[in-house]
């Protein structure tokens, strides 16, 4: 059916596609919740939106809810799951076409899964993906710019995002979860929900009217992992990062909004996974760490360049060796310089490379982000010595892992867990950084 559509697309002129767009999207995605019996009416779905921490919030969801003994759906960026399966998604695509979606959902119904969790994005939302999921819940994780370009400004890009608060306001029981801590969450606020969670670290005096208000406080993050006080009581992950126990927050809030006892919310957060390319630790035995992370956009990025500094990893003596790129095809050409600042602001040695180009000259990209290590005057990166540009990521990589020193640290960000690689002319190369790290550290 998708391949019809894509062909359909290509015969019907540009104008003439665009003024129907709307309605295109609406008719079809009616259309696909019809052929497979509109599944979501059978499931609780929650739906986990914002810039930053949807994917890993949805696991943390998916994961208490399965340990509680619920059987669970999932649908995000990285990964599926239905129970106890999980597989990774291969489409590139945060929320899936209307009909792969639909068929998902009732895979899950007829699973006898009670919850379905879904990663629920600014462009799923403009093509109507969200309409006939019968979502019960919405949490907001934060919002940074993202995607400016293709929303036509920020204020586009957060009204989108609302339409998902908007539609769960509509039902007399639904229920919405909150950061309080992001400057934007009184936008959100504004859609009457009947039932809020909010979470928060940083404010102290919150406004009135407030429901069920949840403090994090008290939080210690090691190699090993982070400790943090959720309303009084010690929970303990093996994620590291404060920017994770914002994302166990909102998972913690979202599982107690649907009865679950808070002694097995502890005792399965304890055990839980990160989703595959999450601030995932590679290798340790070679004396040196290895980590990969998807951080495509300046707040994620400094966000583990952050994580790294203070939760003991680095130590007085290891030097971090950081690469990374930004997407091509016109995608956000503003945060390319602030990505260069933030690097030259945490990094030791820097290695600029081949992220998804699409059709832009990959060369150009990374120009646009070395114009803004200079934005940080305190270091200065030297072409070299310590600052690389090899456009071909495989063998950046390698020159990372080479430049690594006993106690070191190299950060690999920009494709985290995907499985592509886009390129020129709509050629999709396949990618697994994991798996190209461990095959050049074995052959080294």
């Amino acid at each position: 059916m998708e391949q019809i559509l894509q062909l359909i697309k290509k015969i019907i002129p540009q104008p003439i596609l665009e003024f129907f767009r709307p309605a295109y999207h609406w008719i079809l995605n009616c259309l696909g919740a019809l052929l497979y019996g509109f599944p979501s009416e059978k499931l609780l779905v929650i739906g986990v939106t914002g810039t930053k921490g949807k994917t890993t919030t949805c696991n943390l969801i998916a994961q208490i809810l399965n340990s509680a003994g619920y059987k669970t759906g999932m649908t995000t960026t990285v990964n599926f799951r239905i129970g106890d399966k999980e597989w990774i998604n291969t489409a590139k695509q945060t929320m899936l076409g209307r009909f792969q979606l639909q068929k998902l959902l009732r895979q899950m119904v007829k699973s006898g899964c009670k919850y379905a969790v879904v990663e629920t994005s600014s462009e799923g939302i403009l093509q109507y993906r969200h309409r006939f999921i019968d979502y019960r819940a919405a949490v907001f994780t934060n919002l940074s710019p993202e995607h400016i370009e293709r929303h036509g400004g920020f204020e586009n890009y957060r009204r989108t995002k609302l339409k998902l608060f908007e539609q769960v306001a509509r039902k007399p029981n639904g229920i919405g979860i909150y950061n309080l801590d992001d400057e934007n969450v009184g936008y959100f606020l504004k859609p009457k929900i009947a039932r809020q969670y909010v979470y928060t670290l940083k404010m102290k005096a919150p406004a009135a009217g407030i429901q069920n208000l949840f403090r994090i406080d008290r939080i210690k993050s090691t190699t090993n992992g982070t400790s943090f006080s959720f309303n009084g009581e010690e929970y303990v992950m093996p994620l590291i990062g404060e920017f994770n126990v914002y994302n166990a927050a909102a998972a913690v809030c979202s599982v107690i909004s649907l009865g679950i006892p808070r002694r097995q919310i502890k005792r399965a957060l304890e055990r839980v996974a990160p989703p595959p390319g999450r601030l995932e630790a590679i290798n340790k035995s070679r004396g040196f760490s290895v980590f990969i992370d998807y951080a495509h956009e300046p707040t994620s990025l400094e966000a583990v360049y952050n994580t790294i500094v203070k939760s003991k990893i680095k130590n007085q003596k290891s030097k971090m060796i950081c690469l990374f790129g930004a997407q091509g095809g016109g995608r956000d050409k503003w945060k390319r310089p602030e990505m260069g600042r933030i690097a030259a602001k945490y990094c030791d040695k820097i290695i600029l490379t081949n992220e998804d180009p699409y059709d832009e000259n990959p060369a150009a990209i990374l120009d646009d982000i070395e114009t803004g290590l200079s934005q940080f005057p305190k270091r200065k990166f030297e072409i070299s010595k310590n600052y690389f540009k090899i456009i071909d990521r495989r063998e950046a990589i390698k020159k990372a892992l080479l430049l690594a020193k006993k106690s070191d640290i190299v950060i690999l960000t920009g494709k985290g867990g995907e499985v592509w690689m886009c390129v020129e002319n709509g050629k999709k190369i396949p990618w697994e950084e994991k798996e190209i790290v461990e095959d050049i550290l074995q052959k080294l």
